[in-house]
């Protein structure tokens, strides 16, 4: 027998399993177009003031991939069928590395913000230039496209005494309910890793399925519309648009950046407001409304018989309400919005205001507008993208105020042993 009749004993190499991959909904494809042109990045920060432990938060992080997956999965554009999806490997071996930035990289960053106020923090301007880095997810037709994770972490050294510690997220893949609860798992399992904790009761498995967009979810019959009424909310919402006020550019020629504004009360003033809402039956969310409406139409200095047209979006947290119901470890974007509009005058009253404004929304609720409605915005929402031209200076932006329906209130005295500010 030759050499060539040896049969090979040794069996063929595996192959590596294919990767799952399940195509973004619509709500979810609306972010996919928008974040390569400055909108829909989600930033977490974390002040430290203890040098951070860069292979313990690794370790944490894997953790977080591994219990879900959509973590781990890249964002994939198709040019043939020009949709998006997730793709997850089915290994559940996370790749994400921490990229860290020493003293002399971050300052070489805050200086291209020197032109801010002296009062800004550097903490504060690394969220900032978080939020700004929009260049990771391009847009597909642009040359370098790619397809990209859709977290990545870094450390930024501020100074010898504070860290900063960034995640930023495709909002597609992390909604603000999903980067809250990312927060609360990731100090749960820095601090179980660390010894300062009873351990994390979590379970984390090797998951491989991305849970299904929220389209996919909403309960039988509460998007059901009529085709004659889809049409004439699409015309209503598109000629409505046209008649919206808001605030001017001060310089419309240099490229737009997003910034943060933090308005911080006392906790008697907080808790003033908190009950003038209790007993009015009205949410927080309609009189922070009230007041933004209120704030911009002063600021313009108008006559005082002058009304302006403002719109107002109010981004609900679904989960609760979808079928299957689903907690808030459940990762994605399961927002959905109802949008609103009033006429403000000078005569307009905080409370007053704020009545109408939850009184608007509660309704369109009431009328489940938050599912029935939910294409028709991400239609327009998509056209205002492709169109920029058709917005105020280009802005892409329509509603002069968004806001949550419900407050977070979570803070944790692991921050403390971690040692975040």
């Amino acid at each position: 027998m030759s050499d060539h009749d040896i049969p090979n004993s040794e069996p063929p190499a595996a192959q590596p399993p294919e990767p799952k991959c399940r195509a973004v909904g619509g709500t979810e494809y609306s972010w996919c177009k928008a974040v390569p042109l400055g909108t829909g990045v989600t930033v977490l920060g974390l002040l430290l003031s203890k040098p951070p432990d860069l292979p313990l938060l690794q370790n944490a992080l894997h953790n977080l991939q591994n219990s879900h997956p959509i973590l781990r999965s890249k964002l994939h554009y198709d040019p043939a069928t020009t949709t998006f999806s997730f793709l997850t490997p089915a290994n559940p071996q996370p790749l994400l590395q921490i990229q860290p930035f020493d003293l002399q990289s971050t300052s070489r960053i805050l200086q291209t913000h020197a032109n801010q106020s002296s009062s800004v923090t550097p903490f504060r301007l690394i969220v900032e230039h978080e939020i700004n880095n929009n260049t990771t997810w391009r847009n597909p037709e642009h040359p370098l496209y790619a397809d990209k994770d859709v977290m990545y972490a870094s450390v930024y050294a501020l100074s010898e005494a504070q860290w900063a510690l960034t995640l930023r997220l495709h909002t597609a893949a992390c909604d603000r309910t999903a980067a809250v609860s990312l927060l609360r798992e990731l100090l749960e399992f820095v601090t179980a890793m660390s010894g300062n904790g009873e351990g994390v009761e979590r379970e984390i498995g090797d998951n491989v399925e991305v849970n299904l967009g929220i389209e996919q979810m909403i309960p039988a019959g509460k998007a059901n519309k009529p085709f004659w009424a889809r049409g004439i909310d699409m015309l209503g919402y598109s000629l409505n648009s046209f008649r919206l006020s808001n605030l001017d550019f001060i310089d419309v020629d240099s490229p737009k950046r997003s910034q943060l504004v933090r308005l911080q009360m006392t906790p008697l003033d907080t808790q003033k407001l908190l009950a003038g809402c209790k007993s009015r039956g009205i949410k927080l969310c309609a009189a922070l409304a009230a007041a933004g409406l209120i704030a911009a139409y002063s600021s313009k200095k108008l006559p005082d018989y002058q009304r302006e047209k403002y719109a107002v979006v109010t981004l609900i947290d679904c989960r609760s309400i979808l079928d299957p119901v689903l907690s808030s470890h459940h990762i994605g974007f399961y927002h959905s919005a109802i949008m609103n509009t009033h006429d403000i005058s000078a005569e307009e009253q905080l409370w007053e205001l704020a009545n109408r404004c939850y009184t608007s929304f509660a309704n369109a609720k009431n009328s489940n507008k938050h599912f029935s409605d939910m294409s028709d915005l991400n239609f327009l929402m998509c056209k205002a993208i492709e169109n920029p031209t058709l917005t105020p200076s280009s802005s892409m932006r329509t509603a002069l105020v968004s806001v949550f329906e419900d407050p977070i209130d979570d803070f944790s005295k692991i921050h403390q042993q971690l040692g975040i500010e």
